[in-house]
């Protein structure tokens, strides 16, 4: 099992929009083939900072999602709104509470 936690800066403006996005394919996210878990997460002093959190079986699982033509689909239409590059890391759970 491994975590993803990647980290998304948005043009503040565009937050909304993107929260609005996202509303339509998290469910699908959620459901993709290895996912077993997956959070949104807003930074309290900077809403414009969005983290995802998420838990899958394996890497492989993981990048079967990120290769996938669905991810691409939501990629393309989330990165137009950055104001940062993201930054992504990828984590063995060793212990979960």
């Amino acid at each position: 099992m491994i975590t993803r936690i990647v980290k998304l800066t948005f043009d503040p403006t565009k937050v909304s929009e993107f929260l609005s996005f996202l509303e339509e394919f998290k469910t699908q996210i959620r459901n993709f083939p290895g996912c077993e878990m997956l959070e949104f997460l807003q930074e309290v002093n900077k809403p414009n900072v969005i983290m995802t959190h998420s838990q899958w079986q394996s890497e492989k699982d993981l990048e079967a999602y990120r290769n996938s033509e669905f991810f691409k689909h939501v990629w393309a239409n989330t990165k137009i709104h950055f104001i940062e590059k993201p930054e992504a890391i990828t984590l063995n759970i060793l212990d979960k509470l």
